[in-house]
């Protein structure tokens, strides 16, 4: 739960190398906590750990496939004795293996699934004993505006973030009496290096769709996470809070 050289909380980010992951790492230690970051190789955890030791030597990055379950049991175990038992667990690592339906295959559909989907229950189950005894915690996925509005060529990314709230809303009826909140943020379209690289007719066209005219920014989901880790969202679970602009109103 807490770091014992640091006396601070301690907060596990997967899909922490770039983006909204990084981003929520870095307003993580920014608010007082110890982070300890994933990336899926060697190249990108290594740029991980030296850019998060820039912000304090306490903070850690290590390798993680959440879609190769013995790996997942390996890495997290390996963590655990490192590092103790998180009080906070951001799951943020996911894939897209974008096609329309028709002309979607199999391995593009399994791998969404297999990753973003149970790729979360792999990295949850791992770390439920732990988070059970310590009796105390907070489990915050990263879902996406498509797993409830849908997407053109996106049924397996949409598929895979409706089944992460479903899990969400379930799990968090399952341990809500340990003290332990299981909360997921929706992000609509947010400003990264990924939606960068659109072409302009295409940024125009999301643009079009968002009421506040404009993408939302990293440190915007950042901020919801940071929420829903401190005392004041001790209350809040089983609740998907949508960060989108309003693009989705429900």
């Amino acid at each position: 739960m807490q770091d014992e050289k640091t006396d601070k909380k301690l907060a596990l980010v997967t899909g922490a190398s770039r983006g909204i992951g990084k981003g929520i790492a870095e307003s993580l230690i920014a608010r007082g906590y110890k982070v300890v970051g994933t990336a899926t190789s060697e190249s990108g955890c290594d740029s991980l750990r030296k850019d998060l030791q820039v912000l304090g030597s306490e903070h850690d990055a290590f390798v993680l496939n959440i879609a190769d379950s013995e790996q997942v049991n390996a890495a997290i175990a390996d963590f655990l004795s490192k590092h103790g038992t998180p009080y906070v667990v951001v799951n943020n690592a996911g894939i897209t293996r974008d096609n329309l339906f028709m002309r979607m295959k199999d391995d593009e559909w399994l791998d969404v699934i297999n990753t973003n989907l149970s790729g979360v229950y792999r990295v949850c189950k791992s770390l439920i004993k732990p988070l059970i005894k310590a009796r105390a915690g907070r489990i915050i996925n990263i879902s996406s505006i498509i797993g409830t509005t849908g997407n053109a060529g996106q049924v397996n990314y949409s598929a895979a973030k409706a089944g992460l709230e479903g899990l969400t809303r379930s799990l968090a009826q399952e341990i809500a009496s340990r003290n332990i909140t299981v909360n997921a943020i929706a992000p609509g379209f947010i400003a990264t290096d990924m939606t960068d690289g659109l072409p302009e007719n295409q940024k125009e066209a999301i643009l079009a769709t968002i009421p506040m005219k404009r993408m939302g920014a990293t440190h915007e989901i950042a901020g919801s996470v940071a929420f829903l880790a401190s005392d004041d969202a001790a209350y809040i679970t089983g609740q998907t809070i949508h960060v989108n602009g309003g693009m989705n109103m429900g």
